[in-house]
């Protein structure tokens, strides 16, 4: 299948980590589409299985999987992934002999690599989206950082989803002084818009990331929520060929939802129980709506996302396994995210494909 027309073809590519790298995906596809570019999506799992029922009419195209699978127990994170790693670098290797291949293939032009560390070429523009230019893994985080930091270097350019200032919402994570890369900051990424509508729900609970953290959370907190008075819709996070939708008593329960519907059900909601994954934070600042917290545990960027937020009096948060329903008030004592204007410059962006 030759795509070659005179508009030029971009290949966007997202890590398949929970769902996050691929939701902020879709504002950038959309963008693409509105400013005469034809995308091809590329992913694995649930991450590409997302964006297929997003984009049914994008050409869409399966990429080997890193195989990143969470430990059942957070202490044990890192050690998972490092005995996963031999399976990860041979997809790393393998989706960078692909990608050469479907250069030629496609008519690829561009290439847009949301931290898949094998989507690039020499021979096309290549670009890599990433909010940890420090990567933080413990007494490791100089050594993951270093690594990372390596990779990014080869890219044209880096987009990171913040903005450059000191007010910003990724802190160290995407902020390192004196670093020789290419970094561009395009402002916090989200595919949801903030509507003025009646509520309908006094809790959204909404769950995402590798398994088997995220079903661990899922079935704690079907426990309780029984103990929760209020309306809920709780959305699981479980991609599947069709949606499946469960009301008892006052929970609504959803396996899926596609961006229109996850949009409306924030915009009905009055407070908000998820992760503290980065993608979900810019999703709350847009539609600037209050939350709690529940790191991943084990997963650093999380709980350094969470302590730093609470820190500053904006989301509470609890660990997994100290969390009661009780906690949820805590919203009610603290800020909640800021709103931030920005806009971003899509056709300035996509400059780089044109050089």
């Amino acid at each position: 299948m030759d795509l070659r027309t005179n508009q030029k073809t971009i290949l966007i590519a997202p890590l398949n980590w929970g769902l996050g790298h691929a939701t902020r995906c879709i504002p950038i596809i959309k963008a693409l589409l509105e400013n005469n570019y034809t995308p091809i999506i590329a992913s694995d799992g649930i991450a590409l299985a997302l964006l297929k029922k997003e984009f049914p009419n994008v050409l869409a195209l399966e990429l080997p999987s890193y195989q990143i699978e969470y430990a059942k127990n957070g202490k044990n994170f890192k050690w998972k992934l490092f005995i996963n790693g031999s399976k990860t670098i041979k997809a790393i290797r393998k989706e960078k002999i692909i990608v050469e291949n479907w250069i030629t293939k496609y008519g690829i032009n561009g290439i847009i690599s949301d931290n898949r560390l094998g989507i690039f070429s020499k021979k096309v523009p290549s670009v890599y989206i990433t909010h940890q230019l420090n990567v933080m893994t413990g007494n490791t985080t100089w050594l993951t950082s270093k690594i990372h930091q390596y990779v990014i270097k080869k890219y044209a350019e880096c987009w990171v989803p913040d903005l450059a200032g000191s007010q910003n919402l990724s802190g160290e994570l995407g902020h390192v002084d004196h670093l020789n890369l290419p970094i561009r900051y395009i402002g916090p990424l989200s595919r949801l818009q903030k509507k003025l509508i009646a509520k309908k729900y006094d809790l959204l609970i909404i769950l995402s990331g590798p398994e088997p953290q995220r079903g661990i959370l899922e079935k704690y907190l079907k426990k309780e929520i029984l103990q929760f008075k209020g309306t809920v819709i709780f959305i699981e996070g479980n991609i599947e060929s069709e949606q499946k939708i469960v009301v008892k008593e006052n929970v609504a329960y959803y396996n899926f939802m596609n961006s229109t519907e996850l949009e409306q059900a924030f915009n009905e909601s009055e407070m908000v129980l998820c992760r503290s994954g980065y993608t979900t934070i810019m999703d709350l600042v847009q539609l600037r709506k209050k939350a709690f917290f529940i790191p991943t545990p084990g997963q650093y960027e999380q709980e350094y996302l969470a302590k730093k937020l609470k820190k500053e009096g904006l989301v509470p948060y609890a660990n997994q396994d100290d969390f009661k329903m009780e906690d949820i008030q805590e919203i009610q004592e603290y800020k909640g995210l800021p709103r931030l204007h920005t806009t971003i410059e899509w056709p300035v962006l996509f400059q780089v494909f044109e050089k």
